[in-house]
């Protein structure tokens, strides 16, 4: 079973919307520039901070609205352990791979794609840990 590891909001003011979930949440927000797609990674538990730390708690992340992209709704993001077997499911079972895998450096490979109902979601095939 391929775990929900991340989810994703679109937003037409990033530093607004960041302000808004850090001062409402608590939320920490990263501001990565241009060379990232001016990406919003969202910090919204601290891992293995505390021993009753949330179970299952996941991160996020803001992007940008453009034209560029398609389908730019609230996703999640599906950790996975070979993107290009995956994306090939998806395309079998009546989805829609929305492009190539983009690699995003410390992190792994990343690509969208719509399910069967239009639904935009994301997987992401994370870097080897060396465990």
């Amino acid at each position: 079973m391929d775990p929900v590891i991340h989810f994703e909001l679109p937003c037409d003011d990033r530093e607004r919307l960041a302000r808004f979930f850090e001062r409402t949440f608590g939320w920490k927000p990263q501001l990565l520039g241009p060379e990232m797609g001016n990406y919003v990674v969202v910090t919204t538990a601290e891992k293995d901070a505390r021993p009753d730390a949330m179970r299952g708690a996941i991160n996020g992340g803001f992007f940008t609205r453009t034209a560029a992209m398609p389908a730019q709704f609230p996703g999640i993001v599906i950790g996975v352990a070979d993107i290009r077997a995956t994306m090939r499911k998806v395309s079998d079972n009546g989805g829609q791979v929305l492009g190539e895998p983009m690699d995003i450096p410390g992190v792994g490979a990343y690509v969208a794609f719509l399910d069967t109902e239009g639904n935009r979601s994301s997987m992401l095939q994370p870097l080897a840990t060396g465990r």
